[in-house]
């Protein structure tokens, strides 16, 4: 058997494979029994057709199964004895069959190869989030508005009022249009963006107002949209006091006062943004990286994290796309980020390569410990179990793996801690 192996690009190559006739011989021979066996043949009994006849009517598919096993039998260890790392599979991109050889000629994918920047020297900033007594009472005035009261005011309207009217789209001359009517519509200013010009014009008007609102065309160099808001009403949230009967009703009786209510709040802001903080950090390290080694990737892997992406989005919208959904500008939009994902994995693979990483039993049975510490109601050896078994083990391996990734990373990089604001939130 020889073998040559070719380069197309820092992503592709091909693998030419010739087996000589002692090589691929028992196998087209038990093939062609087989074939003689089944194929009935007018004018014969089945079974007794010439061989000359059988590999006339099926040699070429005969060939086509012999040309696929040989590869398929052969590719795995021809790859692991020259290190190649495949991002595909192998496909046959053609073969020719004659009496004393066969050539079959592979195509696939691989991780390209390239020397990753030494990255000691990099600085990332984390946001140390302050979790300070007003940011606690605006987390606890959210959850009150579960429990509030809409109320009308006669009050202009504030930045946290909702204001209900009838819009009416204009024209270019200035005229309403017939079907451009919503009545009622109502603008709730706490959630739109501080630049939304409806919410501009909106806030600190009263109920009775007629105003026009111009807001930018939907494209690049269209013509501004008008529209004519009439408000009839502008309400406002009453929010509850804070009571104990009201701590208990809130959390199902898991606290029974208000003092205890306000400390688990804190410690709930303090752990959200703490894990905000390192997700931050982390999408920092990996974009750095990135574009200090924007690697090629294998068409196969960008198109594996797109259709995970894909996959994500759906499971967002209930499973399924809405009907009038466009998929494929949907597609088009997430291939950037697809692309970094793949990015990302092939440097990540890199660094744990460079650090000689591997994952054993011992290091499952730390993480599972360490899992299970966070959270009383998990037993450690039942983790561990549940770990190690076929079913989760690759998925907690790549787990542990990209934390170990990062782990390696931070050790060589300078981190700042930068004492941040907890950021407003709508909604």
């Amino acid at each position: 058997m020889q073998q040559n192996i070719k380069n197309i690009s820092e992503t592709e190559q091909e693998l030419e494979i010739i087996f000589s006739a002692e090589e691929f011989a028992p196998e087209y021979d038990k093939e062609l029994t087989e074939a003689k066996k089944s194929i009935q043949i007018k004018g014969f009994r089945k079974g007794h057709a010439p061989l000359s006849l059988i590999k006339k009517l099926a040699g070429p598919s005969i060939e086509a199964t012999i040309a696929e096993k040989m590869a398929s039998e052969h590719f795995g260890p021809i790859i692991e004895e020259a290190k190649i790392k495949p991002a595909s599979r192998a496909g046959i991109k053609d073969f020719t069959f004659e009496p004393e050889k066969l050539t079959v000629t592979l195509g696939y994918e691989v991780h390209p190869e390239f020397e990753l920047k030494d990255y000691s020297g990099y600085e990332f900033k984390r946001a140390v989030y302050t979790i300070d007594d007003e940011a606690v009472q605006k987390e606890i005035n959210m959850i009150l508005k579960g429990h509030g009261t809409m109320l009308t005011v006669e009050e202009a309207a504030q930045a946290a009022d909702t204001v209900i009217g009838d819009v009416v789209k204009l024209n270019d001359a200035g005229e309403e249009e017939e079907d451009g009517k919503t009545e009622n519509h109502h603008f709730n200013l706490e959630y739109l963006p501080e630049d939304n010009p409806f919410r501009k014009a909106l806030e600190g008007q009263k109920a009775g107002v007629t105003l026009t609102v111009e807001t930018p065309g939907r494209n690049e160099g269209d013509a501004p949209a008008h529209f004519k808001v009439t408000i009839g009403e502008v309400k406002r949230m009453e929010l509850p006091e804070l009571t104990d009967e009201l701590v208990k009703e809130i959390t199902g009786e898991r606290f029974d006062n208000v003092a205890n209510f306000r400390a688990d709040v804190r410690i709930q802001l303090e752990e959200h943004f703490n894990m905000k903080s390192e997700e931050e950090l982390t999408e920092a390290i990996s974009a750095k990286l990135i574009e200090e080694n924007p690697v090629p990737t294998p068409k196969a892997m960008v198109a594996s994290f797109s259709n995970m992406l894909m996959e994500n989005a759906k499971r967002q919208m209930g499973g399924n796309f809405p009907k009038a959904f466009d998929t494929e500008q949907f597609e088009l939009a997430m291939a950037p980020n697809a692309e970094k994902h793949a990015q990302w994995l092939i440097i990540s693979q890199k660094i744990g390569e460079m650090n000689n990483l591997e994952i054993g039993e011992e290091e499952i049975k730390a993480f599972a410990e360490k899992e299970a510490a966070k959270n009383t109601a998990m037993n450690a050896e039942e983790l561990i179990k549940t770990y190690m078994s076929a079913e989760f083990r690759d998925y907690i391996t790549d787990s542990i793996t990209k934390e170990k990734i990062y782990e390696i990373i931070r050790e060589k990089v300078t981190i700042t801690d930068e004492p941040t604001p907890v950021p407003e939130h709508r909604g």
